[in-house]
């Protein structure tokens, strides 16, 4: 592929990346997006995206995504499908190693996200939006009135268990240990909550499932005993893994990995910006993504015109 030099190149094709394309190429900024497999990252797999403005009857997370990247390419952003292997961000310009070769770039986008970290259970993957979730704000409308299973004991998991609990019947936090990692907030929350039962030392073992997952299999990790339960959903709380692990000789990262950017996106590296879940941040969702890739389009337009 020729070489070209961009004002502006955005790795990773989600909400935040796209929103980052879409307001770099209104700017007129010669702008690319670096996608390894399609539109939407994340919420691709999403099948139905209901707390997105604009959608009064929601919409599906492919069609949401696809339609992200036609509008950003009507106004001459490029889709490059293409995997980064490897970066030079110190350098001027930037440099990114792909599958499809090496690009350049006087300014970078990280919008590489996310990846929810699984259990690693036969049938996990297949069974993901049917009864299978990792994203209780996204997905925990679907469980009105049902029972649900929550795997984890941080501060995201009783979060999760929290929000179910005002839609759910019922929902069964499923610990490893015999104490929470939550701070002490979570837990006195959690103690007033009257359909929340606690498994201490427990892990899933089994998926159960028909046509979607009908019930998890449980082992007491101190004694071996299994249990089974019977339930509508279960939501996996066990941390994210940012896709940071290419850059992370050159970026700011926190003790999780993800990169260190504040509401400016800005990192520690000039003319790179750190957006979406990649990002630390208080609330990973749609919506804060896109409004990261926004800020981000601005801060790489101030920085080309001799901004810091």
């Amino acid at each position: 592929m020729e070489q070209h030099l961009y004002d502006l190149l955005i790795i990773g094709g989600g909400p935040g990346g796209y929103t980052a394309a879409l307001y770099g190429a209104r700017a007129g900024l010669q702008t690319a997006v670096l996608e390894k497999l399609s539109a939407g990252g994340q919420i691709a797999l999403t099948e139905q995206v209901d707390n997105y403005p604009g959608f009064e009857e929601g919409i599906d997370g492919f069609t949401l995504g696809e339609k992200m990247r036609a509008q950003a390419e009507r106004f001459g952003v490029q889709t490059i499908y293409a995997e980064v292997t490897s970066a030079e961000l110190t350098k001027s310009p930037k440099v990114l190693h792909t599958s499809e070769g090496t690009f350049y770039a006087k300014t970078v986008v990280l919008a590489t996200g996310a990846n929810p970290r699984t259990l690693g259970l036969p049938h996990e993957q297949e069974l993901i939006g049917r009864g299978v979730a990792y994203c209780a704000s996204c997905d925990g409308m679907f469980y009105r009135g049902k029972e649900v299973v929550v795997v984890g004991g941080g501060n995201t998991a009783v979060a999760d268990a929290l929000l179910l609990s005002k839609i759910a019947k019922k929902v069964t936090l499923v610990h490893r240990r015999d104490t929470l990692r939550a701070t002490k907030i979570y837990q006195e929350s959690l103690e007033k909550a009257e359909n929340i039962d606690i498994l201490w030392n427990h892990g899933v073992s089994e998926l159960l499932f028909d046509q979607k997952l009908t019930g998890v299999r449980f082992k007491q990790l101190q004694t071996g005993e299994e249990t089974t339960l019977s339930c509508d959903g279960l939501f996996i709380s066990v941390g994210r893994n940012p896709v940071t692990g290419f850059v992370a000789d050159e970026l700011a990262l926190d003790p999780n990995g993800y990169v260190l950017a504040d509401e400016s996106t800005k990192t520690n590296l000039p003319g790179v910006f750190a957006v979406g879940d990649v990002r630390t941040k208080p609330l990973r969702q749609v919506v804060t993504a896109v409004s990261d890739g926004a800020v981000a389009a601005h801060m790489a337009e101030e920085f080309l015109a001799g901004g810091v």
